[in-house]
């Protein structure tokens, strides 16, 4: 019996499993991809205005927790097991396990970070749900375009409770990671 006689017609959501099955086999190659909620989502290019402002706030956050002495780390672009449906590449996480085998474990996840440029409708809407479903404490969305960093806490199922916009080149405070407040003049 083939698989067509088992499965109905209809759209079929991939388990994390699934997916890094397909990555090993290299269904993947060459692409920059992602799951979310069940689906391949296959990344744009990244420009310079995207990857220089993922750049500047990597070296602030980094520069910042490391002069607090802080146990965290932050990480670019590394896979966050966050469901059975959902494995997410977070333009910049922050972690206490940054190294391991596989994904980030989703319980060392402190805040996450996603630039925007082409992708603001998905960040603000189905990664917010996501991350808030998933206890995420903080995440912060950087507009490229609108050159803001819209910051939120206090997640819950459909997203997060608290939020607050911050233009570009005013400092930034954590609010779930005590004392961290970055710069964001380079931006």
């Amino acid at each position: 019996m083939t698989l067509q006689e088992h499965l109905s017609p209809g759209k079929y959501k991939l388990r994390v499993e699934d997916y890094e099955l397909l990555a090993a086999a290299g269904a993947f190659d060459g692409l920059r991809t992602e799951l979310i909620d069940g689906e391949v989502i296959v990344m744009p290019p990244q420009f310079r205005p995207h990857g220089m402002i993922k750049l500047e706030l990597y070296d602030e956050l980094l520069t910042r927790l490391r002069a607090m002495g802080s146990a965290l780390r932050p990480v670019v672009e590394f896979s966050l097991d966050l469901s059975e449906t959902s494995m997410p590449d977070p333009d910049i996480t922050v972690t206490s396990e940054p190294r391991g085998p596989n994904a980030i474990p989703l319980q060392s996840v402190r805040l996450i970070v996603e630039v925007s440029d082409t992708t603001l409708a998905d960040d603000m809407g189905k990664k917010l749900r996501l991350y808030g479903a998933a206890g995420i404490p903080e995440y912060w969305v950087a507009d490229v375009n609108g050159r803001v960093i819209h910051q939120m806490w206090d997640p819950n199922d459909a997203g997060y409770v608290q939020s607050r916009a911050i233009a570009f080149g005013a400092p930034i405070a954590a609010s779930t990671i005590a004392d961290l407040t970055i710069d964001t003049s380079a931006l």
